[in-house]
């Protein structure tokens, strides 16, 4: 049974910031030291993004409210509302969004009604009140109020992605589920002025915005464009956790954003995709490229330890079998494990099995289990391989076939991730972000297109974001049938939490 994203829908509030203009605001406000106001010009600059949305209709120029809470425009002055004030502004706010946001979804869905919907998802971090938006869409949209709801809140960034998780797993939990899966972000809410350098850069990207999307088992109508929801995972980093945060302060939400995530991210980008490639049989030879690359030197010397463990035997049966779930089972052990440590460290992986070596972080291990994670992928390569024949000495011929490797590359083939999967919908935190993911995951420019106009045109909405870019992908013209899709998508933690999809047309 597949089960179908359709019908995704944006919203975004009717006040516009021009980026060059918030920038001169924000670098003209008193008190900032010499070095901040630098830090201002720099970080808009270089943000990729041109304008953004608010709910903060007093954000303008020539705006002439008597009370202003938010900015005065007589003075150019930012205002310092406290968090009572602005939750109060995201309780009206929000609630329009979402429900806006929803109606058009279920609009866009030809032969769902909103009787149809069982499940509510709602996604959001930048508010709270209760009763929420997940009951204001079943009062707004006329659901039945028997509909089940559910609240993903204060995740950040990537809770679209669960969110989407979520409804699949209804859905396949009862095929005759329909769930109307809604974010909502007020991200300008907490804008302020700062001398603080997290402060700045999340005052340069964040913005407000909404989007919606219905997920079931039913196909998509003649000439509708859908998502099949196909295989989600997340990880968490090994390291990264104070640098990306989100917590309640007396005068609005505090981001912690620190330089380093665009370089956590750099690192470790590719042992976070493993353990989701090991889930596709199409994409399972991935791991040996991405998850568990290691160098020559460190290859050959792995041989030699294998020799000497008889644990490796039950590998070399597998190598040598013809069933690819056990081989992807092994990918997916390896992709784990990468996560735990950048692949290329010696020590992290390849040192687990090794005299004096240390496990990967997260991972008790012996020598001998060590070295058996160790060569996990290239076991999976050579599994995979046409080769099936059974051998007399399983182990003798398993550090036979990895020494071969190591001087033949070509027969561990690396995975060109670029025509492997034609679509990415990576979440635009910053441009910095889309640059490594670009260049890290040896993508084409045309392939973060939609990621760099998203941000561009509506900055960062966090949770909402990465269903913008999915909608732009699946609004292109060349988006054909049949076509695999990545999306991705960063958050506190530091959590990366990815999905594969597969395009659709009816």
């Amino acid at each position: 049974m597949s089960v179908t994203l359709r019908a995704l829908q944006t919203v975004v509030p009717s006040t516009v910031l021009i980026q060059e203009q918030v920038r001169d605001v924000f670098a003209s406000q008193p008190g900032l030291s010499r070095l901040a106001k630098r830090l201002v010009t720099a970080s808009f600059n270089l943000s990729g993004i041109e304008r953004r949305h608010t709910v903060i209709e007093e954000l303008t120029l020539d705006s002439d409210a008597a009370d202003p809470l938010f900015f005065d425009a007589a003075t150019q002055t930012l205002l310092v509302p406290s968090t009572r004030v602005r939750n109060e502004l995201y309780i009206t706010e929000a609630t329009k969004l979402f429900v806006e946001a929803g109606r058009r979804a279920l609009a866009a869905c030809p032969g769902i009604e909103a009787a149809d919907v069982t499940h509510v998802v709602t996604v959001s971090c930048t508010g709270f009140y209760a009763p929420g938006p997940d009951y204001m869409l079943v009062r707004e949209l006329g659901l039945k109020p028997t509909t089940q709801r559910y609240h993903l809140g204060f995740m950040g960034c990537y809770a679209s992605m669960p969110a989407l998780r979520t409804a699949k797993q209804f859905v396949e939990a009862d095929p005759n589920a329909v769930v109307l899966v809604v974010s909502a972000e007020l991200c300008s809410l907490h804008l302020r002025t700062s001398d603080d350098p997290d402060t700045i850069v999340a005052s340069s990207l964040f913005s407000d915005g909404a989007a919606a999307g219905i997920v079931s088992s039913r196909a998509p109508a003649p000439g509708e464009a859908a998502l099949n929801l196909d295989l989600f995972e997340t990880v968490i980093t090994p390291v990264g956790e104070g640098d990306m945060a989100w917590k309640i302060g007396d005068e609005g939400f505090e981001m912690v954003l620190s330089s380093y995530v665009p370089h956590i991210i750099d690192q470790h980008i590719e042992g976070a995709l493993a353990p989701l490639f090991a889930k596709d049989p199409g994409l399972a030879a991935a791991v040996a490229a991405l998850g568990a690359s290691m160098p020559i030197e460190e290859f050959t010397d792995a041989v030699e330890v294998l020799a000497e463990v008889a644990e490796a035997t039950h590998l070399a049966d597998l190598a040598a079998s013809t069933e690819l779930a056990e081989a992807t089972e092994l990918a997916e052990l390896a992709g784990l494990l990468a996560v735990q440590g950048s692949p290329a460290e010696p020590g992290v992986l390849s040192g687990a099995g090794s005299a004096g070596g240390s496990a990967a972080p997260g991972f008790e291990t012996d020598a001998a289990a060590g070295s058996v994670a160790t060569l996990a992928a290239p076991v999976v390569a050579l599994g995979a391989s046409a080769q099936r024949t059974p051998v007399t000495d399983p182990t003798a011929e398993l550090a036979t076939g990895l020494a071969a490797a190591t001087t033949e590359p070509a027969t561990v083939p690396a995975l060109n991730l670029s025509t492997a999967i034609a679509h990415w919908a990576i979440h635009p935190g910053g441009r910095s972000i889309l640059d490594k993911t670009e260049a890290k995951l040896g993508l084409s420019e045309a392939q973060l297109v939609p990621s760099r106009e998203t941000l561009r045109d509506y900055g960062n909405m966090s949770s909402a974001t990465i269903l913008f870019v999915l909608k732009a992908i699946l609004d292109a013209p060349d988006t054909a049938d049949g076509e695999r899709l990545c999306a991705m998508a960063f958050g506190p933690g530091l959590t990366v939490e990815s999905g594969l999809m597969t395009v659709v047309r009816g």
